[in-house]
């Protein structure tokens, strides 16, 4: 076999190798959030132009999505990996790769789809629009589907590349984070099909206008100038003043008894700092699991600590802790006021499986056994949207734990309760100095947007820091060299709408996201009875007579 024919087999899979690394390439540390305009079109171009004698077409469409997803997930989630050296198991080294095997089926579903809407002829503007219409919903489907199944982890759809570019994710009021994975993919397929188009226009000399991608950068234009003039069109809103301490405790040492004199040592010195600054903060705020003990256990340290120290300060205190009552385990956020005689508690209703419990813990003893040596014990979840209100009467805050705060339909929830602050205590230590918090900061971003509510963001190590309304990080706690992973305390104002307006997003969730998954099943159908049609006619003409 000679070189060129060896390189027409290899072509497509290196093509959809390509894609995983481009969109890999859009999100921390890389952030090179313009790989995702064309992330997709060298896995499009092996879909539509490779495999054409294929036996079976449809498995080799969705081995070209499946490789794309496992190269993605794999290494856009290698921070996982982070686990394996905390822990020092080089089994746990591999955790991005056992859940990209999973994810990356997904974007293999993706590839298949889009095999079934290539365009018969590339030079009819509206045929490639309604390709890439289709592609697009078909692409926001399954990343919805990704957010809720199994529990969900929807981190890092194709549009949250796009975090930073503010005029762009305004939109996100209307549609959630999908509508930019939807502006994303759309563009990607139009950008291959006019590639396509001018190919053939430059063979035949036969040149049409260019529609489909002159509507597009239309489009385009059109969002960033809605995003103009949303932000132009500022809500009323108050300062409110608060200060949010990272403490950067070791993971292995928050919850060791010989270090919860340090623990408390460390958070009572960052906080004075804060609570004796000129302009004292209206609230406190410390991060998940911040203290080493049960708080609200009058029997442990932590309790007489945080206690003594409400009690000789003015202002609110709000921390992450773990709650016991009845023989189950929350992870819990406490508000603490009045000197420690008011504690309001809200227990986190979204747990992490294989962090914060084990699925089917008591239905396979054998892998939980392995597992428990991780995770000991499940957490029980919360039942009830529990909204924390402040001395200050015009605050109600919508206490978001770890990754409560990825998650859009849960926000909107607290919202849609009275929230007009979002707050999330998160301890990314986890996963030590790597891209994983940032990446979480990515994702949290689009709850500013979606609901139009700030946030404050007190982590144990980084990413500690403020965020607004649309979704523009104000404020960041890093050090002289840039570093947001050290200790410290963020003091500032952060502007709280005053006015109870509820987005479309607020009010609808994720409708955008479902009309997609409904567009894409309508789609397959039709495609379906489209090649059943066609069997049944081409069975008839080879019958005889």
């Amino acid at each position: 076999m000679n070189w060129s024919s060896k390189a027409l087999r290899l072509w497509p899979w290196l093509a959809a190798i390509s894609s995983g690394l481009l969109c890999t390439g859009s999100f921390a540390p890389f952030n090179q959030s313009w790989f995702c305009w064309i992330a997709l079109t060298p896995l499009i171009a092996a879909v539509w132009f490779s495999g054409q004698n294929s036996k079976r077409l449809w498995i080799r469409r969705l081995l070209l999505g499946y490789v794309t997803g496992v190269v993605f997930f794999t290494a856009t989630f290698s921070w996982f990996g982070s686990l394996g050296a905390l822990y020092e198991n080089f089994w746990l080294r591999g955790l991005s790769l056992l859940l990209s095997l999973y994810l990356g089926l997904y974007v293999a579903f993706w590839g298949w789809f889009v095999g079934l809407i290539v365009p018969r002829d590339f030079l009819i503007s509206h045929r490639n629009l309604r390709t890439a219409f289709l592609g697009a919903s078909a692409w926001v489907a399954h990343e919805w589907v990704r957010g809720w199944l199994f529990s969900g982890f929807g981190w890092n759809g194709l549009g949250i590349a796009l975090h930073g570019t503010w005029p762009l994710i305004q939109i996100a009021e209307f549609t959630g984070a999908a509508g930019l994975s939807f502006v994303v993919v759309f563009a990607n397929v139009i950008a291959l099909t006019t590639l396509v188009r001018l190919y053939f226009e430059a063979r035949t000399r036969e040149v049409r206008p260019h529609f489909d991608a002159t509507l597009t950068l239309a489009g385009m234009v059109g969002l960033c100038a809605f995003g103009l003039y949303s932000v132009q069109n500022r809500p009323l809103a108050k300062p409110f003043r608060v200060a949010a301490v990272q403490a950067d405790i070791a993971q292995q040492e928050k919850f060791d008894p010989q270090f919860s004199v340090q623990i408390f040592e460390r958070f009572a010195r960052l906080s004075e700092i804060a609570l004796h600054s000129n302009s004292p903060p209206d609230l406190l705020i410390w991060p998940e699991s911040s203290m080493p003990d049960p708080v609200r256990d009058p029997n442990t340290q932590s309790n007489q600590f945080v206690t003594e120290f409400s009690a000789s300060s003015k202002t609110d205190l709000l921390l992450g802790t773990i709650d016991l009552e009845d023989r189950h385990d929350y992870n819990a956020a406490l508000l603490i006021s009045r000197g420690a005689q008011e504690i309001q508690i809200y227990r986190k209703l979204h747990l992490v499986p294989f962090g914060e419990y084990i699925p089917l813990r008591h239905s396979f003893p054998l892998f939980a056994a392995v597992a428990s040596k991780w995770v000991p014990g499940d957490f029980d979840a919360g039942k009830d949207y529990i909204l924390f209100h402040l001395r200050n009467g015009d605050v109600q805050i919508a206490p978001l734990i770890c990754f409560e705060d990825t998650i859009g339909d849960l926000a909107r929830q607290f919202v849609l309760r009275g929230a007009n602050l979002l707050v999330n205590v998160t301890n990314d230590a986890w996963f030590l100095h790597s891209a994983g918090s940032h990446q979480h900061l990515a994702n949290a971003i689009f709850r500013c947007v979606e609901t139009r509510r700030p946030m404050i963001r007190a982590a144990n190590t980084g990413v500690t820091c403020f965020v607004n309304a649309f979704g523009r990080v104000t404020q960041v706690l890093q050090d002289e060299t840039g570093s947001t992973f050290g200790e410290g305390v963020l003091t500032g104002e952060i502007a709280v709408p005053t006015e109870r307006h509820l987005t479309f997003y607020t009010r609808h969730g994720e409708l955008f996201a479902k009309v997609c998954a409904w567009v894409t099943l309508i789609a397959i159908i039709v495609s379906a009875l489209k090649r059943r049609s066609r069997y049944i006619h081409g069975s008839r003409a080879r019958s005889p007579g």
